[in-house]
């Protein structure tokens, strides 16, 4: 991790978007004293976006995780606003937007305008597009890392760091200090390639249990059981395709599929058809399984 003491640690932190993860990243980031602001889009988002947040903080204390103290105390760490310009001041700013990539490279393009601080972090929680293609939308490509977390950001222990070919070591030195010491995650490192280290493993095992699904080869119920009594998993694959959203494993596969051209990263016609449908797993009620 050389490079650490380089620049200052972060204390304030932007967060753009506040879906089901960006409102895990504002509470990590919240949870060990650091100022952190999210930004959305509507009036209705950030009324989803702190009912998110608030139902999490109140389930950890419900658990004995947190006390109301404490719960209180990230809640008042946390801001929200409108308006991107707000984010001038931070020292980090992480896109937690949905995984397209045109929205993507047009938030980039605002926010290099926007972050004051040359020394800023900007960084991308994409989980499959190429850091360096959302670098160059910037003035300062040397500062852009992909920085992705994993679903649900507060409980899984992981944050994968990708720097592009122009990525200065500083920037990821300063991330990975935030992550390692303030968050109290642990960090892998990977080349700049669709998919990064974990989803170029398990999105090829997703889409396999799909096909095996689409071909009437197993129920659901029965591919999951044998990934969960049979290997050891703590979740089968539907059911984790579920939890990830399948509008989002589309997307990430698509990605995939778009860089590599191979077949293993093709999206099922059954995916496609349920993403087509509507079904995108637990966030919205129905996918493989129905959560109403």
């Amino acid at each position: 991790m050389s490079g650490a003491g380089a620049t200052p640690p972060v204390t304030r932190v932007g967060v753009v978007g506040c879906g089901v993860m960006g409102a895990g990243l504002a509470e990590v980031c919240a949870t060990p004293g650091r100022e952190v602001l999210v930004a959305v889009t509507s009036q209705r988002s950030l009324t989803a976006g702190r009912a998110r947040l608030t139902g999490s903080l109140d389930r950890a204390v419900a658990k004995g995780r947190l006390t109301g103290q404490d719960r209180d105390g990230i809640l008042g760490r946390v801001a929200f606003t409108q308006h991107l310009a707000d984010l001038a001041d931070r020292d980090l700013v992480i896109e937690a937007v949905s995984e397209d990539e045109q929205t993507k490279l047009k938030l980039f393009g605002e926010l290099d305008g926007i972050v004051r601080d040359p020394d800023a972090v900007l960084a991308s929680n994409t989980s499959s597009l190429p850091v360096a293609k959302l670098a160059m939308a910037t003035a300062r490509p040397q500062r852009v890392i992909g920085m992705h977390f994993f679903n649900p950001v507060p409980t899984l222990a992981l944050v994968e760091l990708t720097g592009s070919l122009l990525s200065e070591e500083s920037a990821l030195a300063r991330a990975e200090r935030f992550v390692r010491e303030a968050l109290g995650k642990e960090v892998i490192r990977s080349r700049d390639r669709a998919g990064f280290v974990v989803n170029g493993l398990l999105v090829p095992y997703l889409l396999s249990a799909i096909r095996m699904l689409e071909s009437g080869h197993a129920c659901a119920e029965d591919i999951d059981k044998g990934m969960v009594l049979g290997c050891a998993h703590p979740m089968g694959p539907l059911r984790l395709a579920d939890l990830i959203g399948l509008d989002t494993l589309a997307a990430v596969a698509a990605g995939l599929y778009e860089e590599t051209k191979e077949q293993l990263f093709s999206a099922p016609a059954l995916l496609s058809r349920m993403v087509e449908s509507g079904l995108y797993g637990k966030k919205n009620g129905r996918g493989f399984y129905s959560y109403r």
